[in-house]
């Protein structure tokens, strides 16, 4: 299974051999992933104006879109983390950093090692979001420093999205469904992790 990539004025998008890019994704241009980067179902990395980047062990889930006005790039250092749905441009999301789902993070903004942005976040242009703070809002603003806890809870969720992209480079195939529910149907090797609310509470 190969994903959707298009190269556009001589210029080829580059997917690492131990990156996972689902088939229904597409890279144009002057799109790289990293290695142990997990590319999910139909997130779009639109090179054809500037370059979009995935550094190591970065994730940009299902439905996600990275672009950028002419001349800039957009990047997703290494370990970051982009929500469902968000959308990035022309920005940068620090190492160890989370965008939240149906975010959308504007041209020029910077976003600070383990920050976060919380979901349904608008990041307008320019913003600078310091390290290991919380911005939340549309507009977003600053609320507050993140603890180590969810910094901590941040990471290993990260940490399954790499062990998602090994385990969909082993195992993921187009198959036709069953017509009803086997005996002693197996579940998925999702890991350990918890949403954050129950982590805290477990804390």
């Amino acid at each position: 299974m190969r994903p959707k990539v298009y190269a556009i004025d001589g210029v080829t998008p580059v997917i690492h051999p131990s990156a996972f890019v689902h088939p229904t994704a597409v890279l144009i241009g002057d799109a790289l992933v990293g290695p142990n980067c997990y590319v999910g179902p139909f997130a779009a990395m639109r090179g054809d104006f500037g370059r979009v980047m995935l550094r190591k062990g970065a994730n940009l889930q299902d439905n996600c879109t990275m672009h950028a006005f002419p001349g800039m790039d957009c990047v997703v250092e290494e370990d970051g983390h982009v929500g469902h749905g968000a959308i990035l441009h022309g920005c940068i999301v620090g190492k160890d950093a989370l965008v939240g789902m149906n975010s959308v993070v504007m041209d020029g903004a910077v976003l600070g090692e383990s920050s976060m942005v919380a979901a349904m976040a608008f990041v307008k242009a320019g913003f600078e979001l310091p390290a290991r703070m919380l911005c939340v809002g549309s507009p977003a603003k600053v609320l507050r420093e993140l603890s180590e806890q969810e910094i901590a809870w941040k990471r290993e969720g990260t940490a399954d999205y790499q062990r998602l992209a090994e385990r969909s480079l082993a195992t993921m195939a187009l198959v036709d469904p069953l017509e009803e529910e086997e005996p002693d149907r197996p579940q998925v090797d999702a890991g350990e992790s918890v949403p954050l609310f129950q982590s805290k509470t477990r804390g």
